[in-house]
């Protein structure tokens, strides 16, 4: 298994990764029946401390569930409904989820991390922490004669320009020393409270739109013209997809854990599912 990455910030300081992302090669390899999970938009922290607290027991659960085959696991972005890593401090909360990834990494699964638009403000402390690979952008996987690319999602495809201009501004070292001046205890504050005014946090439920105004299905069609991909993997959009492009290319969103708990599995043959978790 090849695996690219763009974007990675954690080798490099901060400004040189924004002007000048590096690509990364890491090869890896399948052991007997072991399979490649991914899961995203897991929003800990909203709507209340109570329902966030339910689902990381959730969230859990289902890495108990899976530690047994899981050779590496990807966290497709949005796994905190709001993310900063001060040089002293980090958001509290989340513990458990920690403490069952450090466990899990410490037994040899390997962890890799994608910025989402409500936690891209990750830098190093995953990486020191949960020995995770920590993902900016896009990552292109081949294995088994399988191309595939993952992506939390966010800012692709057609509209949204708003955002998207918003999304260089907060991912700009400058946006990011800025805000790092402001005392935690305000600058957590602004940004709880900026969470909570989210369509996740406000439950606000998705609505399939149809192929042709399903953005990353958009998107992912005009890639398919410059170059093949057997999977589409994306989170972002909270609702669980899985839809055929041509003939050999299939297009899959991994939806989210408030309503879904859902999340794809790659097995040693190179085939891809969708799953619900129901524990």
């Amino acid at each position: 298994m090849l695996l690219y990455t763009r974007g990675s910030t954690y080798l490099l300081p901060l400004l040189l990764s924004y002007f000048l992302p590096l690509q990364q090669s890491i090869f890896l390899s399948l052991q007997g029946n072991k399979k490649i999970y991914f899961a995203s938009d897991f929003h800990l922290g909203v709507p209340t401390y109570q329902k966030s607290r339910e689902r990381e027991d959730r969230i859990v659960r289902w890495l108990d569930s899976i530690r047994h085959d899981a050779h590496a696991i990807y966290l497709v972005g949005d796994i905190f409904d709001f993310w900063f890593e001060y040089s002293s401090v980090v958001p509290r909360g989340y513990v458990r989820l920690l403490g069952k990834l450090a466990e899990l990494s410490d037994s040899g699964i390997k962890l890799i991390f994608f910025k989402g638009n409500h936690d891209m403000w990750m830098f190093d402390y995953l990486h020191k922490e949960l020995n995770a690979t920590i993902i900016s952008n896009e990552l292109i996987l081949e294995y088994g004669g399988k191309r595939i690319y993952v992506h939390h999602g966010d800012g692709l495809g057609p509209g949204d320009g708003k955002y998207k201009l918003l999304k260089k501004f907060f991912r700009s070292p400058f946006c990011q020393w800025l805000f790092a001046r402001i005392h935690p205890n305000l600058g957590i504050g602004i940004a709880d409270k900026w969470s909570r005014n989210s369509r996740i946090a406000n439950d606000q439920k998705e609505e399939f739109l149809g192929e042709e105004k399903e953005w990353l299905v958009v998107f992912s069609k005009e890639v398919l013209q410059k170059e093949h991909f057997d999977y589409f993997i994306f989170g972002h959009r909270h609702l669980p997809l899985d839809i055929k492009l041509t003939e050999n290319s299939r297009y899959v969103n991994l939806g989210e854990w408030i309503h879904f708990n859902t999340y794809a599995v790659l097995d040693e043959f190179g085939a891809l599912e969708l799953k619900t978790f129901e524990g």
